[in-house]
């Protein structure tokens, strides 16, 4: 017989709150370092935001939209806090969680 390994999983509320979450908000949580930059003009949605943000990793660009993220640098994004934890830090998806969890 095989022993089963027991699978703890997040709450739906938690997983929907963190999905909600602006990005903004998120990146705030998530970075070292984080700053507004003020000479930014948005294009497309005047509420999106851009920022320069420090993390173990290194520096990002990250433009937000309420969940909505995009680094400049990388070419990349998203939506949510979750995937921004994944995108900053490197981490998996639980281990993304727990990063907001364990606060």
């Amino acid at each position: 017989m095989v022993a089963r390994r027991s699978r703890r999983s997040f709450s739906a509320s938690t997983l929907t709150r963190l999905r909600q979450m602006p990005a903004s908000d998120a990146l705030a949580l998530l970075a070292t370092h984080v700053k507004p930059d003020s000479t930014y003009q948005p294009l497309k949605d005047e509420h999106s935001r851009r920022w320069h943000a420090s993390t173990a990793r290194g520096e990002f660009e990250i433009l937000t939209t309420g969940v909505k993220w995009y680094d400049t640098r990388a070419h990349a994004g998203g939506g949510g806090a979750i995937d921004l934890a994944m995108h900053l830090l490197g981490v998996s998806f639980v281990d993304a969680v727990k990063r907001f969890t364990a606060r």
